[in-house]
């Protein structure tokens, strides 16, 4: 893939045809089995990478995709990794990631891969080896119900019934995976049918009467959300993962920068807006600033596009933003007014509505004057650090914070991807690592899926073999997946591992720190493996560090490295995110390190009386403070 990351598909574009149907495709009207029908097909597609793991009722299509001289066939090392590769290849180029296993234990094995993609919205074609259709429910070995028991978790499923039906369905899946709201959709193929013979007709078009999505916004709306901005005095842009999805990011930096407005930035929207734009404020929520967390707790209108209001966001919904009202633009009408009541619904492509409402406001005059109000903002950030200095100080030690902040100064913002595990590695990567461009900054957000950053490392770099790809993980999440180093070094995958090792869960146990008495159940990894000489192992190249005046070499050493290479930074089991709001608690009500003493947060958070909490600051210099 050679195409910049800030030119993506458009929502008209990716609901046309496919790269090779109809004539164009030299297939056209042979005949062939089923199994060469379906490689037929992801070829129609103009699929390049196809991740998987073969078994018996795969066999076929496998033998199938044995003759296929355009599919590379990535071979992972567990059916979960597979998934997750095509997930970190789909978010990274914009393109269907397509994932091929076999039935019962191959097929089940995808689960948590397709739930992280369907929480993200990511588009996933995943075809899966059934059982001969005539013992289909009958028990028979390494049968499974996939499409049963996927059914909550995928946009769409197919189960193939008649192998006349191949063409149409691969056609329908794709165009379901990648237009509308984006998501997995999964094709169960029986084996039998695999077997039999059909002429194989790609079809040019599709037609799903029962599925339209809506690309253009209301005309009467968007001029509603017009005159609601021109009003405004202390406007928000909150920034969802839809506007790297739909391709928008140019187009809200534009409002953005046209109307005085700020944005913040929820997890997914990494790198939607660029980390050094001024008006971005950045990560907002749990662990967003504080600044960001008051900006858009007192803002008098949240514009929110493709953003869900995520419980991580808002915190305490009663008390999230009371005084603002919401114009809120997604392509899925479901996610409109489920959790936060919209004064101006718009249902629409963001690259299409954001298009029509500058448009809007440039022809109607209709400019806010947010000059008080970004001058204030402006004073939060400067008054209101991410991180308190004194947390950066601790002689002997490798500051987590400190160590991700170097390496993102010595990556290319435009030919660099990063991906993150789950948990403290992913916050501190959030909050340190600076992102410039859409599709590089790749995170499991809606499911928190440990065991996903690393093997989607592995499908970015497949997918932009020329960037720097480099993977924060901690040590508790890289071994979900670890096996996955195997299928990077067979396949000349050149990623990069920054585990910051601190023998623990780290997350689960800041939460145990913090609210549950210091009982620290089942959260310490005493028994962490080497992690050097695993990898070693696997033929990469590896180091450790401990010494914090070594680190700066070690992330060169990595860098410069022709292929994977993981090197394993030694941190304190102590380190924690902050800053944090309490789980139920409310946006503003942070935790930061040094304000206040653990074992006295439990019993204030309790308290209605925010002076409380307030009293809990540690002035008395005795150290006792997180």
């Amino acid at each position: 893939m050679s195409e910049s990351k800030w030119q993506m598909m458009g929502p008209l574009a990716r609901a046309g045809a496919p790269k090779g149907p109809g004539s164009e495709n030299p297939k056209q009207g042979q005949r062939m089995t089923g199994a060469q029908a379906v490689v037929a097909s992801l070829e129609a597609e103009g699929v390049e990478i196809v991740f998987g793991y073969p078994g018996g009722h795969a066999i076929q299509m496998y033998d199938a995709l044995y003759d296929s001289q355009v599919i590379r066939h990535v071979l992972a090392r567990h059916e979960q990794g597979a998934v997750h590769e095509a997930d970190g290849y789909a978010r990274a180029t914009g393109d269907v990631g397509v994932v091929m296993v076999t039935s019962g234990p191959g097929a089940t094995n995808t689960v948590t891969g397709i739930a992280t993609a369907y929480m993200d919205s990511v588009p996933l074609v995943v075809v899966s080896g059934q059982v001969p259709r005539a013992v289909i429910g009958t028990d028979s070995f390494q049968e499974s119900d996939i499409v049963g028991i996927t059914m909550p978790v995928v946009k769409h499923s197919y189960l193939l019934k008649s192998v006349d039906d191949v063409a149409r369905t691969f056609r329908e899946a794709f165009h379901i995976a990648k237009t509308g709201r984006p998501g997995p959709v999964l094709i169960d193929v029986p084996s039998d049918l695999a077997q039999e013979e059909v002429v194989f007709e790609y079809p040019d078009e599709v037609s799903i009467p029962s599925y339209k999505p809506t690309y253009r916004g209301n005309a009467r709306q968007v001029r509603a959300a017009a005159a609601l901005i021109a009003q405004a005095k202390r406007p928000i842009l909150y920034a969802g993962g839809g506007i790297v999805s739909s391709g928008a990011s140019e187009l809200a930096l534009k409002f953005m920068r046209d109307l005085g407005i700020p944005s913040v930035t929820t997890l997914m929207a990494k790198g939607a807006i660029p980390t050094h734009e001024p008006l971005n404020l950045g990560p907002v929520g749990m662990h967003g600033s504080k600044y960001a967390n008051r900006a858009l707790n007192e803002s008098d209108l949240i514009i929110a596009c493709g953003a869900r209001f995520s419980d991580r966001v808002t915190g305490k919904v009663e008390s999230f933003a009371p005084r603002a009202a919401v114009i809120h633009i997604d392509i899925d009408p479901a996610e409109i007014g489920k959790v936060r009541e919209a004064q101006v619904p718009i249902v629409g492509d963001l690259s299409i509505v954001l298009g029509a409402l500058i448009e809007e406001v440039e022809s109607s005059g209709s400019v806010p004057d947010t000059r008080a109000w970004v001058d204030e903002v402006f004073a939060w950030r400067r008054e209101l650090p991410v991180l308190d200095p004194r947390a950066l100080e601790v002689p002997g030690q490798i500051v987590p914070e400190v160590a991700l902040a170097q390496l993102s100064g010595m990556l290319d913002p435009e030919r660099s991807i990063v991906t993150t595990e789950v948990g403290q590695n992913q916050m501190w990567a959030v909050q340190f690592i600076d992102r410039e461009v859409p599709r590089t900054f790749l995170s499991s957000g809606g499911l928190g899926t440990m065991g996903f950053g690393f093997p989607a490392a592995i499908g970015a770099a497949l997918a932009f073999p020329d960037d720097q790809v480099v993977c924060i993980a901690g040590d508790g999440s890289f071994q979900m997946n670890s096996q996955e180093m195997a299928t990077a070094a067979v396949n000349g995958a050149a990623v990069k591992v920054v585990v910051l090792d601190n023998r623990a869960l780290g997350m689960v146990r800041q939460w145990q720190k913090l609210f549950y008495d210091k009982r620290y159940s089942a959260t310490e990894l005493e028994d962490n493996p080497d992690f050097v000489k695993l990898a070693q192992a696997y033929s990469w190249g590896a180091e450790r560090v401990t010494d914090p005046d070594e680190v700066q070499g070690a992330l060169e050493r990595m860098l410069a490295s022709e292929g994977p290479y993981l090197v394993d930074l030694r941190i304190s089991r102590d380190q924690a995110v902050f800053p944090m709001v309490a789980p139920g608690g409310e946006l503003g009500d942070e935790l930061a390190a040094g304000d206040c003493r653990a074992d006295e947060w439990e019993r204030a958070k309790s308290e209605s009386d925010g002076a409380a909490i307030a009293g809990l600051f540690d002035d008395d210099g005795d150290g006792d403070e997180l």
